[in-house]
């Protein structure tokens, strides 16, 4: 209101002092005409850089949804898919301060076009392991794959192999050691994963701050609400893919699928994991070209000329009277701009709120981002669901939640006329609630499955230890089995067998995904002599209770996941006004920095690292050494995966509180140092009321990445 009455009056002063004539209708018409260049360029940059956050939140998300099948089809633990999962966070840490500090004063278009070109690069080369890589090998008993050779599952002795399986069989793993111990194919996927994070960079800090600059103000926060809501659909849609993907087997076009013979409800299975990067990249490539037509500088509309602060930043950021605001628009050498930088970082860090802000965000990013990439996983492992209706669950419900959260943030902080100190207490009581909902999360989990020989003894009865692994027993020890071998059957006394094998059946019938097999002495264990001992191909279905635990557990996370984002949208806020303007893009940079550096690297590793303490069983290789983990003790996997989420977060609130009574403490100062002036409580409530009303604390923005953190 205060602007639109400054331009009425001088709209009427410009009426009176000069007469009508054609040189003030020229000026009127220029300035209409500028007016229009503007809006129209700001909004084909909107629609652009929205579709650039699409692009980059679908590839993001999608990458998530593989973290599963990428272990399996590679064959490695929790620990290393952490590390190619942190590689996208060290691609930033490459050129992030960089490209916010020396790409403001360059041409911020077209660095973001040539960032999607990188980014679509790093996604395609992810996918390009699977057309250099022999066919996926599952582990399953010959008996159970379509052959002319019948084979009884519990060999007594070596000489019922025929010796051309044998040879055959022998010949296949020599050829596969060979092509094994010369590549290791994940190591593209992790320097695919790094040139996305490179390409990524200059998105934000570049993309958010252009807006920012040649906007309206009234509507700079429109705009940048409506980027970072078209950004919240790229995750639905990534995880969505995924789960259509993940129904896919992996040598989807390259094998006859009547072969195949798992489903996509089996443990090994592996879907088509790469097509999905295929279909990125392509998204990448098209969100790119735009930029390259855009302007380097948008004419600014009136409002916005000769404006440096807003009010409400006037409050918060100390700064000498002296000082003055430089043009920063200007042409400037490299070396000029060099040399300001490390007192431009120092200012950074001697803002207490900013920094407070900082070490609070590291911590709650750590604690956020380990939970979401091992999410997918959890829901498995806990509750076991498959791969692909995993990844539908969340696209459908968790992601929703995250946006709805967000846009309530923003709604509740118009709606209320919420100042900066209320957006700090609006932040801090979303962390404390959502983490106290997770909290009741510990006790919605389920039992271990009954797996004998791991969780339970081949008599029925609960191990004392999980990790005494006593495969080997009475009923078995006719036959000459391997302990490595991971190809469950499920047996009529509802218990899980590592092997047909090491379940002692003695015959077989049909084949494929029908095989059933017959004569399994350790099954007749805790069967009538009346039963046959039967089993079938695949683990046995977790306890009746899990479906009821699984159903409880989604609705607590949707609820912590909005109450969560509730907080997103007043923290950025708190972010953007406690920094000096011509810093803003700077300061944002390295926040992002700190947060990929300190959170979004080590997270997902000491996550996997933790998880995998957890492994019963572990698959081997083929030529040796120890693969995924085939199965985990679910208690202990809940423990871990929420205790370090739990822990983390409640370390984040401490730092938010400190925030609190430094804004606090900030505020009462400078109220008292108006009203000290003699410049009256008229004005004071005037400062007050800039305060409250400012348009930016309407701007429904989030956190960096946060469509993919929950």
């Amino acid at each position: 209101m205060e602007i639109l009455s400054k331009e009425n009056a001088q709209f009427f002063s410009n009426n009176i002092i000069l007469p009508v004539d054609r040189s003030s209708f020229k000026s009127e018409s220029s300035a209409s005409k500028e007016k229009q260049s503007c809006c129209g360029g700001v909004k084909i940059f909107l629609s652009a850089l929205s579709f650039v956050y699409f692009a980059k939140a679908l590839s993001g998300s999608y990458l998530k949804s593989t973290i599963t099948q990428i272990e399996r089809r590679f064959d490695i633990p929790s620990s290393l898919v952490g590390i190619i999962d942190g590689s996208f966070e060290i691609g930033n840490l490459l050129i992030i301060i960089l490209v916010s500090y020396f790409g403001a004063k360059l041409h911020r278009p077209r660095i973001i076009g040539a960032g999607c070109l990188i980014m679509s690069a790093g996604t395609f080369l992810i996918a390009m392991p699977q057309f250099f890589m022999e066919r996926y090998r599952y582990e399953r008993f010959p008996s159970t794959i379509n052959s002319t050779v019948s084979l009884s599952p519990c060999l007594q002795e070596k000489s019922q192999i025929p010796l051309s399986a044998l040879e055959k069989s022998q010949a296949k793993i020599n050829a596969g050691c060979e092509k094994e111990a010369g590549s290791s194919m994940w190591i593209y996927v992790l320097l695919g994963n790094l040139l996305r994070g490179i390409g990524e960079t200059p998105i934000q800090p570049l993309g958010i701050t252009y807006i920012d600059d040649y906007a309206v103000e009234e509507n700079a926060a429109l705009y940048i609400g409506c980027v970072q809501t078209v950004a919240i659909i790229g995750p639905i849609f990534g995880f969505l893919l995924g789960s259509l993907c993940a129904k896919l087997y992996v040598d989807i076009g390259f094998v006859d699928l009547d072969s195949i013979t798992i489903t996509h409800k089996d443990v090994q299975w592996v879907g088509a994991w790469w097509l999905g990067y295929l279909i990125a990249g392509v998204i990448s490539v098209l969100a790119g070209i735009p930029f390259w037509f855009l302007p380097k500088h948008l004419p600014k509309p009136e409002s916005r000329k000769g404006s440096s602060t807003s009010s409400e930043q006037s409050k918060f950021i100390t700064e000498d009277n002296k000082e003055r605001q430089k043009s920063y628009q200007q042409h400037m050498k490299i070396a000029e701009m060099a040399k300001d930088f490390l007192p431009s970082l120092k200012n950074l860090f001697r803002n207490p709120v900013y920094f407070l802000y900082l070490c609070a965000s590291i911590i709650q990013f750590n604690s956020l981002i380990g939970m979401v990439t091992y999410k997918p996983k959890y829901i498995e492992q806990q509750y076991g669901q498959t791969s692909s209706k995993t990844n539908f669950i969340i696209g459908l419900i968790n992601i929703p939640a995250v946006a709805f959260g967000i846009f309530s943030g923003g709604l509740i902080m118009k709606k209320f006329r919420i100042n900066v100190l209320g957006a700090a207490k609006l932040s801090l009581g979303s962390s404390f609630f959502g983490y106290l909902l997770l909290l009741s999360l510990f006790v919605m989990g389920c039992e271990n499955s009954d797996v004998a020989g791991l969780t339970v003894s081949y008599h029925g009865t609960k191990q004392i230890t999980h990790y005494e692994q006593a495969l080997f027993s009475e009923c078995n020890s006719g036959c000459i089995c391997s302990k490595n071998d991971w190809d469950p059957i499920c047996g009529e006394n509802g218990i899980t067998y590592i092997s047909a094998c090491l379940a002692g059946c003695q015959a077989s019938n049909r084949s494929g995904k029908n095989t059933v097999f017959y004569n399994c002495s350790c099954v007749g264990i805790l069967e009538s002599p009346s039963r046959s001992s039967s089993a079938v191909v695949g683990p046995c279905q977790k306890g009746n209770e899990c479906p009821k635990m699984f159903l409880y557990f989604l609705v607590i996370s949707v609820i912590t996941s909005y109450t969560l984002s509730i907080g997103g949208t007043p923290g950025y806020i708190l972010l953007l006004r406690c920094i000096k303007p011509h810093l803003k893009s700077f300061a944002l940079g390295i926040y992002t920095l700190a947060v990929r550096v300190l959170a979004g690297i080590p997270a997902p590793v000491y996550f996997g690292v933790a998880i995998d303490t957890t492994c019963l069983k572990w698959g081997s290789k083929r030529c040796g050494g120890r693969g995924a983990c085939r199965l985990y003790d679910s208690s202990a996997f809940r423990y871990v995966y929420l205790g370090l989420t739990l822990v983390l977060g409640t370390m984040s609130v401490f730092f938010s509180i400190a925030v609190l009574w430094v804004l606090r403490k900030r505020s009462s100062t400078q109220d008292e140092t108006v009203s000290a002036d003699g410049r009256g409580t008229g004005l004071t409530k005037k400062r007050k009321d800039n305060f409250v009303n400012n348009d930016h604390l309407i701007q429904t923005t989030y956190w960096p990445e946060k469509e993919t953190r929950l």
